[in-house]
């Protein structure tokens, strides 16, 4: 590999640069001459029959069911590694990132049913507005550089996974279908096996992985959305170093991890962000479903953040990051605005087979809100850099007691 692809790959800013290529390559492929050659990929059918296992999808169903429940396997490994070890595992360190992510949640949800909720079939798309691109949101904030320090990253990404946590806690409520008692059988067996293994100290990862397929097609027989299984799966994988060696849990995310920035996320930006143009009509932006969603992205969003943080702040229940101001968390607040791959996988749950309209409409108003949300949080980030740090005193009376506290909160 030449060393100039190597040093690309090595900022932390290529995953979102990566990101928005493949968006800008769906867009151009799904409104040019080929439209109708990207049309047939997407719709292309593959199919694994084992015996009675029959498991017949087009291939966009499989980047969706199989390849983002590899996305939230590496999820769940973070956000287990954060409980255990890092930015979440007290009370005092997860305070602030946890009332940010639920007004990043809420307010979003709310301003969309405010704007679409009249509509019963837009309304089931309440959840999209509600999600967070980590990958795209950090890649952002890389680009900010030295101006935005470290302490602020650390809240990002803790809030990033408990936007995910939550996230995953909608789709298991909300997005399920009907339920297969059989295979909720099978996929509780499989949980059960998984649990054994790891309580009997097994440190393989092979048993694990083979053990969460079948826990996978069981999940997605079952009408509980397949992605789930990636969650379950990680949290029974050993996250304990023994005997001087890494834990099975981090040998997982650090293999998971390239493969999730450079391939999973962009093959899925790229067969779900294919917006046909052609026909949108100003009239068609400003409709109840696109407007709702990328009002939630870019107003909710970052007011959610605020004022949940604010109220965190004032009613001492959280201090604001070390040396961060209450302009940078604002800033930070738009860069959660940034959907994209999170929202518009809530979106094809939201609108299934048969909803096509509504699918695009969808992802149109993902793509102007994460976009808007994307530019206003790294102007506004890159000119808050240029002020003066608050002292102990500004950030709510912060004193030289907390160094021993983690840099996030």
């Amino acid at each position: 590999m030449p060393q100039r692809i190597k040093n690309f790959l090595g900022q932390p800013a290529a995953g979102g640069m990566i990101l928005l290529l493949m968006v800008a390559m769906a867009m151009t492929l799904a409104n040019s001459p080929l439209a109708n050659w990207y049309q047939s990929v997407l719709e292309l059918p593959v199919q694994i029959r084992i015996g009675a296992l029959d498991l017949d999808k087009p291939l966009l169903l499989w980047v969706n069911d199989l390849l983002m429940a590899l996305f939230f396997l590496l999820i769940g490994l973070e956000v287990k590694r954060e409980l255990l070890h890092g930015a979440l595992s007290s009370w005092q360190q997860a305070a602030l990132p946890s009332f940010a992510a639920i007004g990043g949640m809420v307010v979003p949800a709310l301003l969309f049913l405010v704007i679409a909720g009249d509509d019963p079939v837009a309304a089931n798309g309440w959840a999209i507005p509600a999600a967070t691109d980590i990958a795209f949101a950090l890649g952002i904030l890389a680009l900010v550089g030295s101006r935005a320090p470290a302490s602020l990253k650390v809240f990002l990404l803790a809030l990033a996974i408990i936007d995910d946590l939550l996230a995953i806690i909608i789709i298991a409520l909300f997005y399920s279908g009907s339920l297969s008692t059989t295979s909720l059988v099978i996929a509780a067996a499989a949980i059960a096996a998984l649990f054994a293994l790891n309580r009997l100290g097994v440190r393989r990862l092979t048993p694990y992985l083979l053990i969460g397929i079948i826990l996978w097609v069981a999940v997605l027989k079952s009408g509980v959305h397949a992605t789930l299984a990636g969650v379950v799966l990680a949290f029974m994988i050993p996250s304990v170093p023994k005997a001087g060696k890494q834990c099975p849990s981090d040998v997982l995310e650090h293999s998971l991890h390239p493969w999730s920035t450079y391939f999973i996320l962009p093959l899925f930006a790229f067969v779900n962000a294919g917006v046909t143009l052609t026909e949108v009509s100003i009239s068609d932006l400003m409709a109840p479903l696109p407007l709702g969603i990328a009002m939630g992205l870019l107003l909710g969003k970052p007011l959610g953040i605020m004022v949940f943080s604010a109220i965190a702040v004032i009613a001492g229940l959280a201090r604001l990051p070390q040396g961060v101001n209450w302009l940078q968390m604002l800033g930070v607040g738009w860069l959660c605005g940034i959907g994209f791959t999170m929202a518009m996988f809530v979106a094809s749950l939201a609108f299934e087979v048969g909803m096509v309209e509504y699918g695009a409409m969808a992802r149109l108003g993902i793509l102007i809100g994460s976009g808007a949300a994307a530019v206003i949080g790294f102007v506004l980030l890159r000119w808050a850099g240029r002020e003066p740090q608050p002292n102990a005193k500004q950030t709510f009376h912060q004193t030289h007691h907390d160094s021993g506290v983690s840099q996030s909160v």
